[in-house]
């Protein structure tokens, strides 16, 4: 199980990465009918993983970037879009996993005008991000080099670390609000988009890729909280959105009943999970052995099964690896695991 400084890396565990010198094509781009403009990282080096999305103000502004290893494909969708390098005004994370955040060194050097703003939680640790790096390398393994690399650092006085309720200003009346949304990471926020009335989730709705035929929860060690990560939902539910945007993958619609079901699967998910985690106790007389991940682990793969279609895997050679990349299982049981055991040590922060 990941160790408490693991909560800065994510969670991502299996499948591979690909990664080339060659020059790099322009990645898939989606224009949207609210405006925002979806760029695809190519995470992984599969389309459809993880999204920027880009916000065509008169302070034009990127949200998300993905990670390092694949930040050229990002620069080259901007580029693509009529992007100059003094054109690129704010990229906003919505936190410091490096599935999201990993590439915002090599996008502050692409676009040296641009002010990365973040989590104040999370600032220190892009400017300083050799902790970041340390933790990522331990919970992804191989992976951390062939499918995310290195964050580099970014210079102190071109981050903004922000917390509730600020907003930014685009231009021509066009507004970002920030709202701190823990739960999946305690340096998580969401974006609310004054022209389009978006939401920009990040992870704290949950995931939905191709193939996927229900939300899923992310729930990440180490810092994975569920009473936090309920009230970030009620937040977003209470802005009453036009559309929420996930970073993995894309816009989901109708927002107030996708709202709906992430409470909804994120309550069931603790619930199957915890009466597994009972189970796995009562066979190892509560002495941790291991033995409780794996059994939490195949519980919430079994329980979960059909939110894959097979149709969908059949005919998609990526959808699988995806999966296994960002939201496995395993990885969700782990941080469920981590909060139980917090829970009952008493050592969770209360929700404020």
């Amino acid at each position: 199980m990941a160790t408490p400084d693991d909560d800065l890396a994510g969670s991502a565990v299996g499948s591979d990465g690909a990664h080339t010198h060659e020059p790099v094509p322009c990645p898939p781009i989606e224009r949207y009918d609210d405006g925002v403009i979806g760029i695809d990282t190519m995470t992984g080096g599969m389309s459809s993983v993880t999204a920027g999305y880009l916000l065509a103000a008169p302070r034009p502004t990127l949200i998300e970037c993905g990670p390092a290893r694949t930040s050229e494909h990002v620069v080259a969708g901007l580029r693509a879009l009529g992007m100059d390098p003094d054109d690129l005004a704010y990229l906003v994370l919505t936190h410091i996993h490096l599935d999201h955040a990993g590439g915002a060194g090599d996008l502050a050097a692409a676009f040296p005008n641009a002010t990365v703003v973040v989590s104040d939680v999370g600032a220190r640790h892009l400017h300083e991000p050799e902790r970041l790096n340390r933790s990522a390398a331990r919970v992804y393994g191989s992976l951390f080099d062939t499918v995310y690399g290195a964050c580099t650092p970014i210079e102190q006085d071109r981050l903004l670390g922000v917390g509730d309720g600020d907003r930014i200003e685009l231009g021509g009346g066009r507004y970002l609000d920030l709202l701190d949304t823990p739960g999946h990471a305690k340096h998580h926020i969401g974006i609310h988009d004054s022209e389009s009335g978006a939401v920009f989730s990040g992870d704290s709705v949950g995931v939905k890729l191709p193939g996927m035929t229900a939300l899923r929860p992310a729930t990440p060690p180490a810092d994975f909280h569920l009473e936090a990560a309920l009230t970030s939902i009620q937040r977003y539910r209470d802005r009453d959105p036009a559309r929420v945007y996930l970073a993995h993958y894309g816009p989901v619609d109708p927002p107030d009943e996708t709202l709906a079901d992430a409470d909804h699967r994120l309550r069931l998910w603790a619930s199957v999970a915890e009466a597994a985690w009972h189970e796995a106790r009562l066979l190892t007389g509560r002495q941790p052995d291991g033995s409780e991940l794996d059994h939490v682990a195949e519980t919430l793969q079994r329980r979960f099964l059909d939110e894959i279609e097979p149709e969908a895997v059949a005919d998609d050679p990526d959808a699988e690896r995806r999966l296994a990349l960002l939201n496995d299982a395993r990885s969700n049981a782990a941080g469920l695991l981590r909060y139980f055991q917090r829970r009952e040590d008493g050592s969770l922060t209360p929700v404020g």
